[in-house]
């Protein structure tokens, strides 16, 4: 005769179904508010709130999904030390991702363009994200992306930031 933990594993295991796909294929907007901080020459930093809306099409192949992005984030990140501010960043985003039944993990790749009271820059963007379906046409999703600027303070340095994100998007 079998232990009765045995048992119960072996009749949860045999139980338990096979974990449902979300479709992430369709159109999608909506809107994203986080945290952004930025390291500049000379020691100048600062940071601050994001918020802005996005648009995209993800396109579900199976177990795989694969999509683009528009992002805006709006900010008013003081840099200290004269250099400036950071007032926007809008990205254009690769994002890739596996389907884990109730959530997507993904990658992002693409273009960031940095508006500062200084001057503007395009840099490369990439990061991680994870996206959690709530009924049928909402999603919520969290990312945290690098950019890494040249040229864009006052001193004409560079400057590297980091945004993480908490979005809410509806999905058509």
């Amino acid at each position: 005769m079998k232990p009765l933990s045995v048992l119960i594993i072996s009749v949860m295991i045999s139980s338990a179904g096979p974990a449902l796909a979300e479709d992430w294929t369709g159109a999608y907007a909506g809107f994203s508010f986080g945290y952004a901080d930025a390291d500049g020459p000379n020691g100048s930093s600062g940071n601050d709130t994001s918020f802005g809306p996005h648009v995209g099409y993800d396109h579900d192949f199976g177990n795989f999904v694969l999509g683009g992005e528009l992002e805006y984030n709006r900010l008013s990140l003081n840099l200290g030390q004269d250099e400036g501010s950071l007032d926007s960043m809008t990205r254009l985003k690769l994002r890739g991702g596996y389907d884990f039944g109730g959530a997507l993990g993904y990658v992002v790749i693409g273009a960031a363009r940095a508006e500062t009271s200084a001057n503007s820059d395009t840099a490369a963007v990439y990061g991680i994200g994870v996206a959690y379906p709530i009924g049928e046409n909402f999603v919520i999703s969290g990312e945290a992306l690098r950019q890494n600027f040249n040229d864009v303070t006052r001193s004409n340095g560079g400057l590297d930031s980091n945004v993480f994100n908490l979005r809410t998007t509806f999905r058509f």
